[in-house]
């Protein structure tokens, strides 16, 4: 039996997601308090690898249970694997900062990384035209300058398409940096918070806090439209782009396609490239 796990978390106490010897990661946590509950050694799948201290509101996973993890969910007060959400969220303690908000039976051929189709992510900067708010300084990037919002989303809107990102990721052995671009935005919400609206097919490592770093220089008059397109064209990366903070960076939600397709969609996807998440 395979389950799909809908996760959000705060990522200010873990080391990212993945597992690592000595380190508290998202994987981590949830790998443990799995096994508290359905025993074994739980191995999950996650849609997007998150960096240290990056959020999810939106993470989506998989979890292969074994035949000896199946009896045990089977036998359980209540055998649903719909249950299972609140029982692994149970046994992480009061006001945990990672929590399941869903569990189910995995649709046939899901992959919750390779049948993906895109990715969406939030990043929120506080300038100097915003009132300093605590209550928001685990989820948001304080910038000291005051930034154009006009010319941060023009900016954004010029990096859309298919391109080689190179320019703006973090290189990784044997992992390509093609990406399409599908949607970048920036507004001010109501309390002046510049957030960022970024969607993909799959971003590589640090792309996105690239991305808006690279808004973020044009914003402040540092850059113009035209020099970050020519940055991305010539795919160096340069110190004149700065990769903003994780605090200001949230996973908001993963797209799949309908069910019928999700098997040949984990397929192409595997065949074309081993994805890389930011």
């Amino acid at each position: 039996m395979r389950l799909r796990l809908d996760l959000a978390y705060d990522g200010t106490g873990f080391r990212g997601w993945a597992r690592q010897p000595g380190l508290r990661t998202v994987q981590g946590t949830l790998e443990t308090a799995i096994a508290r509950v359905l025993g074994g050694d739980p191995q999950l799948v996650v849609a997007g690898r998150t960096d240290a201290g990056v959020h999810a509101a939106g993470q989506v996973a998989h979890l292969d249970l074994t035949d000896a993890q199946r009896a045990r969910l089977e036998k359980g007060r209540n055998p649903s694997p719909t249950a299972l959400a609140a029982r692994i969220t149970g046994v992480l303690g009061q006001y945990p900062d990672v929590a399941v908000h869903r569990s189910a039976e995995a649709a046939p051929g899901f992959d919750a990384r390779f049948s993906a189709v895109w990715r969406r992510y939030e990043y929120r900067i506080a300038d100097l035209a915003t009132p300093y708010d605590p209550l928001e300084r685990g989820r948001t990037t304080t910038y000291k300058a005051r930034l154009d919002a006009e010319a941060m989303d023009a900016a954004a809107r010029s990096l859309i398409g298919l391109h080689d990102f190179a320019a703006y990721c973090k290189a990784r052995e044997e992992a390509t940096t093609i990406r399409t671009l599908l949607e970048f935005g920036w507004r001010r919400d109501d309390a002046g918070i510049l957030i960022a609206n970024v969607k993909a097919d799959a971003f590589c490592h640090s792309m996105v806090r690239s991305l808006v770093g690279a808004c973020a220089a044009v914003g402040e008059g540092r850059l113009g439209i035209a020099d970050i397109v020519g940055i991305r064209d010539e795919r160096a990366r340069t110190s004149e782009i700065k990769v903003l903070a994780a605090r200001g960076l949230t996973l908001t939600e993963v797209g799949y396609p309908a069910e019928e397709l999700l098997a040949s969609r984990a397929e192409q996807t595997r065949a074309r490239r081993s994805l890389d998440e930011d």
